[in-house]
C-alpha cells in the first residue's frame, strides 16, 4: 500500500489506521501502486483553534476523499488533537470506500484499556469516559465500555504501584510441533530440542543470578511467570531443576502469583504437576484453543479435545490453586458453531481463569504460505464468538481484568483474559500495562525497567535489554553480567534504591 503524507504526521501512526482496513498489508515508497491496491494520501493544516486533516483512499476505481476538523481544548494536548483529527479522516475515508465500520474505531494501540486510564485518572467518570470513546476515538459502545470496566478492574487489583516492585519471566522457547498460526520464536527440530539440557544448565543461572540481584537492590519480587514456547516439554526432573532453582532464590510463599505456562495437553503429566505443586507454582494454563478436533490438526496441534480434558483433570486434581484456558476465536476453518460449543464446554469446567484471543498471524507463519488471503478485515465469525464469549463469561460470574490487541488480528478485534473475582492473573497485568519492572531470564525474552512513577512528576521512564533472540546464540554468548549491570545501573541513576 503506497501512503502519502503531507504535513506534521507520524506516518508510523497513519500505517496503523491502515492496517484497520487493510490487515496484513505492507508499506512501500516507490510511485508506482500495483493496479487494484489501496492507497492513501494524507495532509494536515494547523490552524489558530485546531488541526484539519484531509484523506483520499483510492483502491481501483473507487475514490472517496474526507475532511475532519478537531479543535484544541484544554484536556488534549496538541499533539493527541493532531492525531484525532487524522484519525477522524482517514477512519471516514475508510467507511466510505469499504463500507465497514471497525468496532475499536482509531484505537489504534496494544492496550486500549490504557487510554480509558489515562480518562479516569484524569478525573473523568466511567460514564465520561465510555463517552469520549465512542465520539472521539469511534470505538462502539460495547469496546468502550470493554475498555472503560477493564481499566476499573485494573486499577483496583494493582492499586499504587512501588517503584521498587518487579517480576520475573522465564523463558522456555521450545515446542513439541509448530502451529500454523505461531507468532513466537520456538524451537520443534530434534536438532533444536537437543539443546535443552545445556540451555536449562545457563538458564538456572540466569535466573539465580537475577534473583540475588533482586535481593541485594532490595526490590519486591511480586510474581514469577515460566513461559514459552511450551515449558512442560521439559521433563519432570528437568522442571524440578528449574523451580528448585527460584525456590532456592526467593521464598515463594510471599509471591502473589508463580505461573506454569503449561499450555500444550500433549506434554502434561501427574508427575510434572506435583512437581509445580511442591516447589509452590500457583497457577497453570492448559489449553485447547478449540475443542474440535479436526480445528487442532488443521492448525498443527498434537492433541485433541480428550487430550485436554485428560490434561486438565490432572491440573484440576494436582491441588494448584488456578487453572487458565486459553481460547481462539476466528481459527481460519472453524465457525461460530464450533467456538460456542467449544467456550460452553470450558464454561461447564469452571476454571478459575479463560482467556479468549482472537485468531492473529505474523507474517512468518506457516499458515500465510498455505493462505495469503487468511487476513479478513471484518473477521469472519471472529466477531459473533468474540460477543458470545463476554456475553457468557460474564454471565457466568467472570469478570474481564486484562486485554490486549495486536497487529493483523482478524476484524482489528481484541484478547480478553477473564477471572472469577479474587483469581485473577496478576502478572499478565504488570507486563500488559507495564505498572513495574519484569526482569527476564531465557533466549528471546527481553527485560523491561520501570519507573512507574517518577518522584518528579516526570513521564515513567522505561529502558529495555534484550536477550539474544535464539537458544544456541543464548548459549554461545552469555550477556548475564551486562544484563546485571544495566539493572542495577537504572535504579542507581533514578535514587530509587534505600
Amino acid at each position: 500500500m503506497k501512503v502519502q503524507i503531507e504535513g506534521k504526521i507520524n506516518v508510523y501512526y497513519v500505517q496503523m489506521l491502515c492496517m484497520i482496513f487493510f490487515p496484513g498489508i505492507s508499506f512501500k515508497e516507490d510511485e508506482e501502486t500495483c493496479e487494484g491496491e489501496p492507497s492513501l494520501q494524507v495532509r494536515m493544516d494547523e490552524q489558530e483553534d485546531g488541526y484539519t486533516a484531509y484523506a483520499t483512499m483510492q483502491m481501483g476505481d473507487k475514490i472517496v476523499s474526507t475532511e475532519k476538523f478537531c479543535a484544541f481544548t484544554k484536556s488534549e494536548t496538541k499533539a493527541r488533537t493532531a492525531k484525532l483529527a487524522v484519525g477522524a479522516a482517514v477512519m471516514s475515508a475508510g467507511e466510505k470506500l469499504l463500507g465497514y465500520r471497525p468496532s475499536w474505531g482509531i484505537m489504534t494501540g496494544v492496550r486500549p484499556a490504557k487510554l480509558a486510564m489515562e480518562l479516569l485518572e484524569a478525573g473523568k467518570t466511567p460514564a465520561e469516559t465510555r463517552a469520549i470513546l465512542q465520539h472521539d476515538y469511534f470505538a462502539i459502545p460495547k469496546k468502550a465500555a470493554l475498555a472503560t470496566e477493564v481499566a476499573i478492574n485494573e486499577k483496583a487489583l494493582v492499586g499504587t504501584p512501588s517503584p521498587l516492585d518487579c517480576s520475573l519471566y522465564i523463558s522456555i522457547p521450545f515446542c513439541p510441533s509448530r502451529c500454523s498460526y505461531c507468532s513466537f520464536v520456538s524451537y520443534t527440530s530434534g536438532r533444536l530440542l537437543s539443546l535443552i539440557p545445556d540451555y536449562l544448565e545457563a538458564l538456572c543461572l540466569d535466573v539465580k543470578s537475577i534473583l540475588a540481584k533482586v535481593n541485594t537492590l532490595g526490590l519486591n519480587l511480586k510474581t514469577v511467570y515460566v513461559g514459552g514456547g511450551t515449558p512442560t516439554i521439559l521433563t519432570a526432573d528437568q522442571l524440578r531443576r528449574l523451580l528448585s532453582t527460584v525456590a532456592e532464590g526467593t521464598d515463594v510463599s510471599r509471591l502473589e502469583e508463580f505461573t506454569l505456562e503449561s499450555g500444550r495437553p500433549d506434554t502434561i503429566t501427574a508427575e510434572k504437576f506435583a512437581v509445580a505443586k511442591e516447589y509452590g507454582v500457583s497457577r497453570v494454563s492448559v489449553n485447547p484453543q478449540t475443542m474440535a478436533d479436526g480445528v487442532l490438526r488443521k492448525i498443527g496441534r498434537n492433541h485433541t479435545a480428550e487430550d485436554f480434558l485428560r490434561a486438565y483433570d490432572i491440573a484440576k486434581t494436582s491441588g494448584i490453586q488456578c487453572i487458565n484456558t486459553d481460547l481462539i476465536a476466528g481459527i481460519p476453518g472453524d465457525s461460530f458453531a464450533n467456538f460456542a460449543r467449544s467456550f460452553d464446554k470450558i464454561l461447564e469446567l469452571d476454571p478459575e481463569n479463560i482467556t479468549v484471543h482472537t485468531f492473529c498471524v505474523k507474517k512468518a507463519a506457516d499458515i500465510l504460505q498455505q493462505d495469503p488471503k487468511v487476513y479478513s478485515r471484518q473477521g469472519g465469525d471472529a466477531g459473533k464468538c468474540v460477543d458470545y464469549s463476554q456475553i457468557r463469561a460474564q454471565r457466568a460470574g467472570y469478570v474481564p481484568y486484562y486485554m490486549y490487541r495486536q497487529k493483523n488480528t482478524v476484524g482489528n478485534l481484541e484478547n480478553v483474559g477473564f477471572a472469577h473475582p479474587g483469581t485473577e492473573g496478576l502478572y499478565n497485568i504488570y507486563m500488559m500495562e507495564e505498572y513495574h519492572s519484569i526482569f527476564a531470564a531465557g533466549a528471546g525474552a527481553v527485560t523491561k525497567v520501570v519507573d512507574f512513577t517518577p518522584v518528579d512528576g516526570s513521564p515513567r521512564k522505561i529502558d529495555r535489554f534484550f536477550n539474544h533472540k535464539y537458544p544456541f546464540e543464548y548459549l554461545r554468548d552469555s550477556e548475564l553480567e551486562s544484563k546485571l549491570s544495566f539493572i542495577e545501573k537504572f535504579y542507581e541513576e533514578r535514587g530509587l534504591l534505600n
